[in-house]
């Protein structure tokens, strides 16, 4: 009897994500929060907007703020080539694309192939990274996107919103 509830337990806690690059690492995010993926176009720029929000984009009548997630992470100056991709997140009752240089695919992890994040102490906020993903010789850093996108210095949800 055993066997089967831990089977079961094992079951739902295993979660795939989509694995994109940035730079020369790899991350993932959890899948359920990706509603698509678009080829990158030119954003419209807003004044006085961060520089990491490269602007927004009409999609099918949403206006969708666009983050660039390499300048976000200090990861150097940004390309934009065929590969780059926006993913279309769906953040509480936000929408908003994330720019990276590309997405290699979807993943699927147990909870033994997902390592807690080491403590760096203050030379890197990890406070948005949830864990290391590992698959073979591969490493993802697992990000909280809920948690990265709706943090204050990102200023796309309204905190005070959230604090009523």
């Amino acid at each position: 009897m055993s066997n089967v509830s831990e089977l079961h337990a094992t079951a739902t806690n295993v979660g795939e994500y989509l694995a994109f690059t940035l730079g020369k690492e790899e991350y993932g995010i959890d899948i359920q929060k990706v509603s698509e993926i678009r080829s990158y176009e030119t954003p419209t720029r807003i004044a006085n907007a961060p520089e990491f929000v490269k602007g927004v984009v009409n999609l099918r009548g949403i206006i969708v703020p666009i983050v660039d997630m390499r300048i976000k992470f200090n990861l150097g100056t940004p390309t934009y080539d065929q590969f780059t991709v926006v993913i279309i997140l769906n953040i509480g009752h936000r929408v908003v694309g994330m720019v990276v240089d590309r997405v290699s695919d979807v993943t699927t992890l147990t909870p033994d192939q997902i390592k807690p994040a080491p403590e760096i102490g203050s030379a890197m906020n990890t406070e948005h990274i949830v864990g290391l993903g590992t698959i073979d010789d591969r490493m993802l850093i697992l990000v909280d996107i809920d948690k990265l996108m709706s943090s204050a210095d990102m200023g796309l949800i309204d905190t005070t919103a959230l604090a009523a």
